[in-house]
């Protein structure tokens, strides 16, 4: 079968619930895909940063393997011989006391907000169903009834009301929007530390720290984001760690399991994360042992190969070396790590267009909001990988 015949099947029988390039990807090695007429493409997406270890890194693969062929489910009815494991390496590796593995970011998410109003009744006394949490305007935290209720972005919920209340929004880079919207019965504040889906936008310097030290005036929660910007992305284990700080809870998923196997995590101390009952709340799939082993070799990936340094220089290079390419096209280039955004002019003519090219010239990347290129390429990457692409990316952006 031919790209053509997969864009045929995929389109008559799936869902369009996305646009996906018409490149129809079977292989994966590193920073490499492969479509299925075997031609090679340097993969700029990542899998939106869940494959910060590369495509099918053998010592995750070798994990997966031994560990399926012993036990890959449990439930929680039981225990297995991973998850505590798990725990205690995340505890290690974070700082943080105690973990809850969910599969999804969007879980990890939902599980987040739980244990913020419960935090609300049961420790500030926060009158009982009047919780509140403040969240940024142009936040992306997952497609659940709940997390699109707070979305800014109408699309994103406008035909699936009734929406779950509770959610104040602000301006997203502003702590005094967040300072008045502060109140007594406010549970949490819950940011991304770059919004990575609205663009890769980074707030003015020392906004985290002034979030965090107002939260903790207010006796309020901080909640970061970090599925997206944590595990190494930015340059530093947790995107907050550019500013020193430590949130109450901190939600971690994608690059958990390297891209093998649906992974995420919700992080904070026990006097946060002990608040949850038995029957509270769970998953059946949520810290299975398969799950667990597969997050455990990838987080050492991480660490052993030194994937967060080099995302911090590497990133460096490549988003220096992006915004020194002369386009009448390009307004500008952000970014931090390798989580970079090429943000085009509004006559551009959209950014699917040059993802577009991209394709042609063999490096995937995608389109976010209409008008922005986002390059987030696996962290494995090395500076001859970045040298070799720079021709062709400077060629697609001096488009006609």
């Amino acid at each position: 079968m031919k790209t053509q015949d997969f864009v045929e099947l995929e389109e008559k029988y799936g869902a369009h619930n996305y646009h996906p390039l018409d490149v129809v990807l079977e292989k994966g090695d590193g920073v490499w895909v492969y479509d299925v007429e075997g031609n090679k493409y340097l993969d700029c997406l990542s899998a939106y940063s869940a494959v910060n270890q590369g495509h099918v890194h053998p010592r995750i693969l070798d994990a997966l393997v031994e560990q399926a062929n012993k036990l890959t489910l449990t439930s929680r009815a039981f225990r297995n011989s991973q998850l505590a494991l798990f725990y205690k390496e995340l505890a290690d590796i974070s700082g943080y006391e105690m973990s809850l593995p969910m599969n999804s970011g969007a879980e990890a998410v939902e599980t987040a907000i739980k244990l913020a109003r419960k935090w609300a009744y049961q420790v500030k006394g926060v009158k009982r169903h009047q919780a509140e949490i403040i969240i940024a305007d142009g936040n992306f935290h997952g497609r659940t009834i709940t997390i699109i209720s707070f979305s800014s972005e109408e699309f994103y919920k406008d035909d699936f009301g009734p929406l779950t209340p509770g959610f104040i929004s602000v301006k997203y880079g502003d702590a005094d929007a967040i300072a008045d919207a502060i109140t007594p019965n406010t549970a949490a504040v819950m940011l991304e530390p770059i919004q990575g889906e609205a663009g890769v936008v980074i707030p003015p310097e020392g906004y985290l720290t002034q979030v965090a030290e107002m939260c903790k005036e207010n006796n309020v929660l901080f909640i970061a984001d970090e599925i997206q910007t944590g595990l190494g992305r930015t340059g530093r284990f947790f995107a907050c760690e550019h500013e020193d700080v430590r949130a109450d809870i901190t939600i971690i998923g994608k690059a958990l399991s390297g891209g093998f196997y649906p992974v995420s995590a919700v992080l904070a101390d026990a006097d946060v994360l002990g608040l949850f009952q038995p029957g509270e709340h769970g998953s059946t799939f949520g810290g299975n042992p398969l799950g667990a082993a597969v997050a455990r070799a990838a987080i050492q990936v991480l660490l052993d190969e030194n994937l967060i340094e080099k995302a911090d220089t590497l990133g460096t290079y490549f988003m220096e070396q992006l915004a020194e390419i002369p386009s009448p096209h390009v307004k500008s280039v952000r970014g931090k790590g390798m989580l970079i955004g090429v943000e085009l002019n509004e006559d551009a003519g959209g950014a699917r267009r040059f993802c577009e090219a991209l394709q042609e010239q063999g490096i995937l990347a995608k389109e976010t909001h209409d008008h922005i290129i986002r390059f987030a390429p696996p962290l494995v990457i090395t500076k001859e990988i970045i040298d070799e692409a720079l021709p062709k990316i400077r060629e697609v952006l001096n488009l006609k």
